[in-house]
């Protein structure tokens, strides 16, 4: 039970060097990664969709 505690601690520990950001860096960050998100989730539909179609071409 002591290593749990001093595990703890030390986290405790680490979690107060942290830098945290800044409330409206926190949101351009959010914007940021879910537009990118998005935008290769697209390009994945989109590439999938290709190579299906020529698959289906191919194997007619």
């Amino acid at each position: 039970m002591n290593k749990v505690k001093a595990y703890l601690e030390e986290v405790v520990k680490e979690m107060r060097k942290v830098s945290w950001p800044a409330r409206r860096e926190l949101i351009s960050n959010t914007g940021i990664t879910l537009l990118a998100t998005l935008v290769i989730s697209l390009f994945i539909f989109a590439v999938d969709r290709v190579i299906s179609q020529v698959l289906e071409f191919i194997y007619r």
